[in-house]
């Protein structure tokens, strides 16, 4: 029993050593290609299972071959149902490690879409040399492969390729006359924009290209791609904010708040009571109310509302806190956070999420989000102002300002028809700090 006790123990130990001495000797961009690489998984996984059965066939041999002949019935049962332990002890924790293996290589099914819009990029140059990648991030009202969803949030996400800082332009859904990327099929079919003409048409917001699109036009309008939708709304807010729209990930916002729960919550400022429930127009008052207070932890199901409620607000108020969501969820991604919930997070993320990010970018996307960690995100969101109407929108005010925030120290050229001065981006953290309203305000 000793000896198959040793047996246990030692190859644990040197297990153990060389997997401190592979995360703390390597770096973490290896690190974060490694975990972004389907093939890793496969070949983790096998690995596993071999290590767990050539090491429980060694424990159990080594007590076969040295266990004593003259031995009692009693000790050869204690013997047994020792090594039996021990094999257990091996076998549960290999079992444990294969089951996140194959969580994780899960996290891959939704990726590689084919795209009609996706930019002409290899591995070794995934980028194509330019500054920044720009990602759509959609939150759609349903679930994403169901015909008719919403796009009810659209932000872009310019990230410089260089430093990993990160610029969120947020649109609103309610935006009208949105005009499609010139040069496209789409913007032949809409000269004027994204509209039929008759003002204050939902069917023609910037939230219904996605559904619309796809119902009037055949799948491959736009070319070889496996979502018409995504490729429409890529150009919609292309031609909204005057740049290029790489890519796109879509994410269903009831399962963001299971995506909360995986990571184990978020923590937000909230300045003002915000309602759980509720529909304005309906006069059906909210359930009840996230109330004010500094950094808040808010589970899945009350950060789904953090983005999500508006009854006696507006849409500009929940964009602003869905700015805000996001940096909390980035400030959340902690590596070890990630490692204690990971099992929980890979089998979440796998069911509600669609991107064209191509599966073998991912790598390349996992060291941008290390350039990311620890970078201050700056936002701009365009909000009803004095400077800018949804309903009548100045698109080159918006390019203007868009350009403005990529190149703060250039000037920006003028035009008869740019007289407005572009908005300025924002501090995300700035923006998303506790500064609570009039606290004469009540709560219904």
């Amino acid at each position: 029993m000793r000896r198959a006790l040793v047996a246990t123990v030692v190859p644990g130990l040197v297990l153990l050593l060389g997997l401190l001495i592979f995360v703390g000797g390597t770096s973490t961009n290896y690190k974060a290609r490694l975990a972004t690489t389907p093939d890793f998984y496969t070949i983790a996984a096998v690995s596993i299972a071999l290590v767990g059965l050539v090491w429980v066939g060694f424990i159990c041999l080594t007590y076969l071959k040295h266990r004593s002949p003259s031995a009692s019935g009693t000790a050869r049962f204690v013997g047994a149902a020792s090594v039996l332990v021990m094999c257990g002890a091996v076998a549960t924790p290999l079992a444990l490690s294969g089951k996140y293996v194959v969580d994780g290589r899960g996290i891959f099914a939704a990726t590689g879409e084919k795209s009609a819009t996706t930019p002409k990029v290899t591995v070794k140059n995934p980028w194509a040399g330019r500054e920044r990648v720009n990602v759509l991030l959609l939150g759609g009202d349903g679930a994403i492969h169901r015909p008719g969803v919403r796009t009810d949030s659209v932000l872009l996400a310019s990230i410089s390729t260089k430093t990993g800082k990160t610029i969120l332009f947020s649109l609103p859904r309610n935006l009208q006359n949105v005009p499609f990327q010139a040069g496209t099929k789409l913007a032949a079919e809409y000269p004027n924009g994204f509209t039929d003409g008759v003002p204050n048409n939902a069917e023609y917001f910037l939230n219904a290209v996605y559904r619309n699109i796809p119902a009037k036009y055949p799948a491959d309008f736009l070319g070889e791609t496996d979502n018409l939708g995504a490729d429409a709304v890529k150009l919609a807010v292309s031609g909204a904010l005057g740049v290029p729209v790489d890519y796109y990930v879509m994410v269903n916002l009831a399962g963001f708040s299971k995506l909360v729960d995986a990571i184990g919550g978020i923590t937000v400022n909230i300045n003002e009571p915000i309602p759980i429930g509720g529909n304005t127009d309906a006069h059906i008052l909210p359930d009840s109310y996230l109330q004010p207070g500094p950094n808040q932890r808010l589970d899945g199901f009350n950060a789904l509302w953090y983005t999500r409620g508006r009854f006696g607000s507006t849409d500009y108020k929940r964009m602003e806190r869905q700015r805000c969501a996001i940096n909390a969820i980035v400030a959340e991604a902690k590596p070890l956070t990630l490692l204690q919930n990971f099992s929980e997070i890979a089998k979440t993320i796998k069911n509600i999420y669609r991107t064209d990010i191509p599966t073998k970018l991912l790598p390349a996307f996992a060291e941008l989000a290390v350039k990311m960690k620890g970078k201050e995100i700056k936002s701009v969101g365009f909000e009803r102002t004095a400077d800018f109407d949804p309903n009548a929108p100045d698109f080159d005010y918006v390019h203007a300002t868009v350009q403005k925030a990529l190149n703060p120290t250039k000037k920006p050229a003028t035009t008869s028809t740019t007289v407005k001065k572009p908005k300025k981006a924002t501090n995300t953290k700035d923006d998303c700090a506790y500064v609570p309203v009039d606290s004469t305000a009540t709560t219904p």
